[in-house]
């Protein structure tokens, strides 16, 4: 039994009523062709009478009583009558009267005026005055005559007359096939809509997803835009699991963070507070471990709000970003390098820096000077904090492409792939003796994505760890 949801029906009839309206209008043009053909075959037949009349008898002859009426005794057609009319209308010859008879002026009758103007016409089914039947009417004009000859409506004439109506049946049952069809095709579309409304019903109110779906989809456009949107809702859906599951985990390691600085802080100013008597020398060292963890907790938490601001950055700026500010990306280098001259110095690392004049990339960003100083920044501090035995840093920059290497320690094979996740440390309790909050390099890759650039970390040749990133244009 056939069913119509609401989106089918309004489809259904929307475009059958369109394909009705056409097929009537057709089917009325048809009808309308066909009795004009007919028509037009009879007026031919008739003309084609009146021109052999006066081609036989000539203007002078057609007007001889005798010699008319003895043409149509030998030119007999059953009951055709034909009357020459004068062109100011009046009747001058008429086989069906007497030859004195008078009649009425004819130049108002509908055939008699077209020829005058046309030099033929026709009409149709009108009743004589004269003899009271209905005739059907072909005028045609030949100089200052008109020759006129009519068939009167019998059975035979309504019969040839009626139009064929064949077209009509081919029309209704092409008519059904279609309307078949389109129910068909409507009823295939709305299915699938359906199956699209449905996980969008679910989605909304947080149902069991049906993972079956997508293999019910067709294999068509329409499938290939429903499998899209299904597939941006999952993107969005691990997206938003994803910025939960990782606020979740920053909160965690940042309280776990917090937790040791702020814990040190409150364990030092007890012991102070608890001891008023405690040596200078002492309690001075206790004030400087409490300034110390004060300062390792201001740059964690400083380091929290910048990878929040980036996190924060909207997507269409990291992805396609209209980069209004062009940055010259050299002097920020040489910047960093500066900063950090004195701790490479103490550490013995030396460095080597292989750049062009300029480097210019834009940035998606208000203020980027910041967000790139930090980049930088904190690919030289993790370097100075954590490449054990580097005697070398090098950054280079060819095809687009920057490279950051050392010549350390290095890291596991088995770090690579976590270097950048927020507070992920390769040793814990030396990082944290060392100062580092577990945010730098999470930091890097942020502003490298929020300048919709790529970043990896590979073990260098001979030993070491060299960062690969893209940035920009």
């Amino acid at each position: 039994m056939f069913q119509f949801r609401s989106f089918q029906r309004s489809l259904f009839f929307s475009i059958g009523g369109v394909f009705l309206l056409f097929a009537a209008c057709f089917s009325m043009y048809q009808y309308q062709r066909e009795k004009d053909y007919k028509i037009d075959i009879l007026h031919s037949r008739l003309q084609m009478y009146n021109y052999e009349m006066m081609q036989t008898l000539g203007y002078d002859g057609i007007k001889n009583d005798s010699l008319f009426h003895g043409y149509m005794l030998t030119h007999d057609i059953e009951r055709l009558r034909v009357t020459v009319i004068g062109i100011d209308g009046k009747v001058i010859q008429d086989n069906y009267t007497e030859p004195n008879a008078v009649l009425s002026n004819h130049l108002q009758r509908h055939e008699v005026a077209q020829a005058m103007t046309n030099g033929s016409g026709y009409d149709i089914k009108r009743t004589s005055q004269s003899t009271h039947e209905t005739y059907f009417y072909s005028a045609t004009r030949f100089g200052n005559l008109i020759v006129r000859s009519a068939v009167p409506y019998s059975s035979e004439l309504t019969a040839s007359l009626k139009v064929d109506n064949t077209y009509l049946y081919f029309a209704i049952v092409l008519t059904l096939l279609l309307g078949f069809v389109l129910y068909l095709s409507t009823r295939r579309i709305s299915r699938h809509i359906g199956y699209l409304r449905e996980f969008a019903v679910k989605a909304e109110r947080g149902e069991e997803l049906d993972h079956e779906l997508e293999r019910r989809l067709p294999d068509d456009e329409l499938g290939d835009i429903s499998h899209t949107i299904i597939t941006l809702f999952w993107k969005l859906r691990h997206s938003e699991e994803d910025k939960q599951r990782i606020k979740r985990q920053l909160t965690q390691n940042a309280a776990h963070e917090l937790k040791t600085p702020a814990a040190s802080i409150h364990g030092y100013l007890e012991s102070i507070l608890s001891n008023p008597d405690m040596p200078h020398d002492k309690r001075q060292h206790f004030l400087e471990r409490c300034y110390a963890q004060s300062t390792r907790m201001t740059k964690l938490l400083l380091d929290m709000a910048q990878l929040t601001r980036l996190d924060e950055l909207p997507v269409s700026l990291t992805n396609d970003a209209e980069r209004n500010n062009l940055i010259d990306l050299v002097p920020i280098i040489n910047n960093v390098f500066d900063d950090t001259a004195l701790q490479l110095q103490e550490k013995g690392i030396e460095r080597r820096i292989d750049l062009p004049a300029r480097i210019i990339v834009g940035s998606p960003l208000n203020e980027p000077e910041g967000a790139l100083y930090s980049l930088f920044r904190n690919l030289v501090d993790n370097v100075i904090a954590y490449a054990t035995g580097a005697t070398q840093i090098s950054i280079t920059y060819q095809n687009g492409e920057f490279v950051v290497a050392d010549n350390g320690c290095g890291v596991s094979i088995e770090h690579l792939p976590h270097l950048f996740e927020r507070f992920y440390r390769v040793d814990k309790g030396r990082s944290r003796k060392l100062g580092g909050t577990g945010l730098g390099l999470a930091i890097v890759k942020n502003v490298v994505i929020a300048h919709g650039g790529t970043i990896a970390a590979e073990i260098t040749t001979g030993g070491g760890l060299t960062i690969r990133f893209r940035i920009g244009n």
